[in-house]
């Protein structure tokens, strides 16, 4: 909330947010669609970890110490494009496999909605423009929100160290595994590249949105994983393995993205 009133919500908030909604639903439906994709990405839990990253908790820090602060609507604009598909489509399509339940809890659905990150940041922000106190509540919270979103990595390395210890042969990976991890780390920051390039996005939009793509398996799909048993232990090996190999990763989207601008 604090960094949106800062910057303010635009058109490029919107664009970014689309941007990460329909890209994850076109490669959603492709991999369902066509058996080549399908035989190596054969169940859902496998498709979001391959898709959904940990743009709240590690994405938008990142997005904070790298690019100019006037970039921070195209993060959280796809941070909120994947935390409204993942929250809408994981627990139907996650829950579909259990007997007797073909629909989603809607309730939980919408709590989950509300609160996460993304959404209570735009909910608070409408409300502060609707009572004309934007300019003064965005001053007073911009540096704790720069010091929270600090420590939120912390979340997440407490949360690597908790599948640690309960998780036996973390790096024991199946061939679907790597298959998703591959598209998470590798092919879906290429794509939202060419996308970003065909956009005509400039080169700190493009970092924006390229540096959420290739952020870790998001912890929200062992959350949805444990909530309907549905393939518990493949959801924390791809989280762990994602979110250690971006240590490399992701410094060398930098990298490349400094070469090719």
């Amino acid at each position: 909330m604090g960094l949106l009133l800062k910057e303010g919500i635009d058109i490029n908030l919107i664009k970014s947010a689309s941007l990460a909604f329909f890209l994850i639903s076109f490669l959603i439906l492709l991999i369902n669609i066509f058996p080549i994709f399908k035989n190596r990405l054969s169940n859902y839990t496998l498709q979001f970890a391959g898709l959904i990253g940990n743009t709240s908790f590690l994405g938008i820090p990142i997005a904070i110490a790298l690019l100019p602060s006037r970039t921070i609507n195209f993060t959280i604009g796809f941070d909120l494009g994947t935390t409204l598909f993942s929250w809408i489509f994981g627990p139907f399509f996650l829950q579909a496999k259990l007997q007797h339940k073909y629909f989603p809890n809607i309730k939980g659905l919408l709590n989950a909605l509300i609160n996460s990150p993304a959404s209570r940041g735009i909910i608070g922000v409408l409300l502060a423009y609707l009572f004309h106190i934007d300019e003064i509540l965005g001053n007073y919270l911009w540096i704790p929100a720069r010091i929270v979103i600090a420590f939120a990595i912390i979340i997440v390395g407490t949360r690597l160290g908790i599948i640690t210890n309960q998780k036996g042969k973390i790096f024991d990976l199946d061939e679907e595994i790597k298959f998703s991890i591959l598209l998470k780390l590798f092919i879906l920051p290429f794509v939202v590249f060419l996308i970003s390039k065909f956009l005509n996005f400039d080169f700190y939009q493009s970092s924006a949105v390229i540096l959420q793509a290739g952020t870790p398996t998001a912890i929200s799909t062992i959350l949805m994983a444990e909530a309907y048993a549905v393939k518990q232990k493949i959801a924390s090996k791809i989280l762990f393995t994602t979110t250690l190999i971006s240590i490399v990763t992701i410094p060398l989207l930098k990298i490349l993205m400094n070469t090719f601008s």
